[in-house]
């Protein structure tokens, strides 16, 4: 029986390869057929959650009239 998983291998320095196979995969030995992208793949930039709200800031704005944050003689 023959059987195709897609899988991410990690390719080390020494030129050997660590993959993680399915669970269901038996131990023991195997043929496998190893075909490569012609590019490594680069990690996607993990997303970060937006730096906590500062009050402090927000309380020590202010608040403003519209003719002092608009100047309406430019239009």
């Amino acid at each position: 029986m023959m059987r195709t998983i897609e899988t991410t291998g990690v390719v080390n320095d020494d030129h050997t390869v660590t993959l993680r196979l399915p669970d269901d995969v038996p131990a023991g030995t195997h043929d496998l057929v190893v075909v490569l992208s012609c590019e490594p793949q680069v990690k996607a930039k993990q997303w970060a959650p937006p730096p906590p709200y500062d009050n402090e800031f927000v309380e020590n704005i202010g608040t403003f009239r519209r003719e002092e944050m608009y100047d309406d003689d430019n239009l």
